[in-house]
């Protein structure tokens, strides 16, 4: 007797063709997943399955994707959530992440970003997952997973210069949202230093190194 497989990934949008796109992106990618059109329907899926990864779209009838999050969030401290949207200000990103949110894409995706971008959330639920058995606090001030607060620091140790923000968001496959909101987590807990860059056209950029 073939013994079903358990689904890694929940998809949960209110668009059929976006539904599919997304699956058949997790099933070329190796990962099984199940999808629901609405965020109640996503929150039962998230119940029984209980998955590593959730990708949740942002403007939903009934329950929104904020609602959503906060859901699925009381459910699994260490699940990642990443939310789909074409809304790139830093303020929803700010919400969202308060709300448990652990990244974003951003409409309309392709195939191989939100490959890379599922591969780094996967990731980050492994880590969180071994926090929460070692009984850590799984998530602390403002919204910060430990997991990729954890990741972010890690790839900071593994360079010998300053990064900007967009180096950190290619380099790690997270969205430019996440990274500028763990920088100013960074920042705020004087853990790195900022380093303006000078002599370019325009406003300068930030470079920023660990203390």
């Amino acid at each position: 007797m073939t013994i079903a497989s358990v689904p890694e990934i929940v998809i949960i949008d209110d668009e059929a063709d976006i539904l599919y796109t997304i699956k058949e992106i997790c099933t070329y990618g190796g990962w099984e997943a199940v999808t629901a059109s609405n965020g109640k329907q996503g929150y039962e899926l998230c119940k029984k399955h209980k998955p590593k990864l959730v990708l949740v779209d942002y403007h939903m009838p009934d329950w929104d994707g904020l609602t959503t999050v906060k859901k699925i969030r009381q459910l699994d401290n260490s699940v990642s959530i990443l939310i789909l949207t074409v809304d790139e200000r830093q303020e929803i990103a700010e919400k969202f992440i308060a709300a448990g949110a652990t990244d974003f894409a951003i409409k309309p995706i392709k195939s191989p970003d939100l490959i890379s971008r599922i591969k780094i959330n996967l990731k980050i639920n492994e880590i969180q997952s071994k926090y929460e058995a070692d009984r850590h606090q799984v998530y602390i001030d403002k919204g910060i997973s430990p997991a990729t607060l954890s990741i972010i620091c890690d790839y900071f140790k593994e360079q010998d210069r300053g990064l900007t923000i967009d180096e950190i968001t290619i380099g790690l496959n997270l969205a430019y949202q996440t990274v500028h909101r763990y920088i100013q987590y960074l920042i705020e807990e004087k853990m790195i230093e900022t380093v303006p860059i000078y002599g370019q056209l325009g406003r300068p950029k930030n470079k920023y190194k660990l203390l």
